[in-house]
């Protein structure tokens, strides 16, 4: 196998990954818009490319981690976009948490130019990243998935097969994050619940995280949203509220009434308009709660 790969967004989940990638003895030609981010790599391991394209030349496998679907499309359909490079048989594994309507259309776009594309996103913040605990979800051809596997074993835990439709994967990271930020809003309603009743909210958040909800979701976050511990950001609130709009369009789209999308929908959106857009969403979603109660 070429261990030459392209790699596209070298972002807080990027760079971890395209770390792990390197210690499994890749060679990365990468991309990003502020390039200098690829000072962090190894540069004995990476070439720094000026454009998607030319990230996608000679590859027979390329890595997108982007934050929007705009982003993405550009980066595949653009003048400079990968469509322009990639072989033929080449492999496109989009990582990112992008809306099932974009997967379908770029699937349908890299078919007809003789490439191929797998959805492959993820669950797990940046430190998951580093420790290659991700879980990723995978929908597309067979094929795909074969050439695909050896790559993505180094950078997770488990990876799951949702079936044929490059849509499929990213509808199971949507409902995903939409479980989360649902969980997130319970979470800082109850904790703030327990402190406005003079209790010590940490306190009964390790309670809770230890007994009826002990899961890693209601343990890890459960002690970021009960501490108001808002740094380092993992997951930035415009990009919750990004996927909020999602789930909320594919509510609609499938005549399936999701009325807490509406909840969460609204306090993203909240804490984007408040000036919020680049802090945590436990941050978005934990402070809205406490200014909302006055504590």
């Amino acid at each position: 196998m070429n261990k030459r790969i392209g790699f596209i967004g070298l972002g807080n989940m990027g760079i971890p990954m395209a770390k792990n990638l390197i210690s499994a003895g890749y060679q990365l030609q990468v991309y990003n818009r502020t390039i200098s981010k690829a000072d962090e790599l190894d540069s004995t391991s990476v070439v720094a490319c000026k454009t998607p394209a030319e990230a996608a030349d000679g590859v027979d496998i390329i890595i997108t981690m982007l934050s929007e679907d705009e982003i993405v499309k550009e980066t595949v359909l653009g003048e400079q976009g990968i469509l322009k490079t990639l072989a033929k048989n080449g492999l496109h594994i989009s990582m990112s948490t992008i809306s099932p309507d974009t997967a379908q259309l770029l699937s349908k776009e890299h078919k007809n130019a003789g490439s191929r594309y797998l959805a492959a996103p993820v669950f797990g913040r940046p430190e998951a990243a580093a420790a290659k605990k991700l879980w990723i979800c995978i929908s597309g051809d067979q094929q795909s998935k074969e050439i695909a596997k050896p790559v993505l074993e180094n950078l997770g835990q488990g990876i799951f097969d949702f079936g044929e439709d490059a849509g499929g994967a990213n509808v199971v990271k949507v409902a995903g994050n939409f479980m989360i930020m649902a969980s997130l809003e319970m979470m800082a309603e109850a904790y703030t619940l327990a402190e406005k009743n003079g209790l010590d909210r940490l306190k009964v958040a390790e309670f809770f995280g230890a007994t009826l909800f002990n899961t890693p979701l209601f343990q890890n976050y459960g002690k970021l949203i009960a501490g108001k511990q808002y740094q380092p950001v993992g997951f930035k609130s415009k990009l919750g509220y990004k996927d909020a709009r999602i789930a909320f369009k594919l509510s609609q789209q499938a005549e399936s009434p999701m009325p807490i999308v509406s909840i969460v929908h609204n306090r993203l959106l909240s804490a984007v308009a408040k000036g919020w857009g680049d802090t945590d969403w436990v941050e978005g979603v934990g402070r809205g709660v406490s200014e909302d109660a006055g504590v």
